[in-house]
Order: C-alpha cells, then structure tokens, then sequence
C-alpha cells in the first residue's frame, strides 16, 4: 500500500518479517507524510535503515525503550545518502522549528537518526 508519493507500508514493517498491525496505520500514514516532506526537503532518497514498526520481541532483541515509539509505528531510523546523522538531524531539527514537520524524538546515532511524532520533544 501506498502511504505517500515515496513510501509505502511495507517499508515500515518490522525487520523480524512482522507486517504493521492494522491498528497502527493512522501512526505510520502521519510518519510517512512527515518523512515526504522531510524527502522534499533535502531533494534525496530516505533510507529507512533500522526500523520503522517493531514488535515487542524484536524491540527487546536490539536493546529498543520499553516505551519505544517504533512499537505504535510511530518512529523510524533513516539516513540519506550525502548527509552526516548531524546534518539530516539539523536539516529536520529546522523543519519542526518552522512547522513543516511534526515536534517529537530526535536521536542522532553514527549511521541513522531517529524520528518520530511523539508530538513533544525529545532530543538525544
């Protein structure tokens, strides 16, 4: 299924083979519109390099938050072809500050960052 001009669901399923729960589709639509417009923005791919969706288990497996926003679909680990993690992460960093994206998590890790639409912020 088609989420926006770029990503689609299965995308975001779950690295263990888990597709979204049905119940979490409004949670990945609205993350998906947010990394489009994140993808207008710097004019490249998206990767989602880690994960989007995870169940309980394979959060548990790679040492994921209890409370990690990827267990409601609400997250993904991306990075973009050209750009450090510290350059997308200031890029989207720019975005939520002028409104054009969703306020929520930020973490800038070597390879990926993480974003998600928690709705308040949350930096690491």
């Amino acid at each position: 299924m088609k989420l926006t001009q770029n990503f689609s669901l299965h995308e975001f399923n779950c690295k263990d083979g888990t597709p979204v729960p049905e119940q979490f589709y409004p949670n990945v639509k609205e993350l998906a519109n947010n990394l489009q417009i994140i993808r207008d923005f710097i004019e490249r791919p998206l990767l989602i390099s880690g994960s989007g969706y995870r169940t309980k288990q394979h959060n548990e497996k790679v040492g994921g938050a209890f409370n990690s926003q990827h267990l409601t679909a609400s997250a993904a680990d991306i990075s973009a072809k050209g750009y450090t993690s510290k350059e997308l992460a200031n890029m989207i960093e720019e975005l939520i500050k002028t409104g054009k994206v969703k306020q929520g998590g930020l973490g800038i890790y070597p390879s990926f960052v993480h974003y998600d639409i928690r709705g308040k912020k949350a930096r690491w």
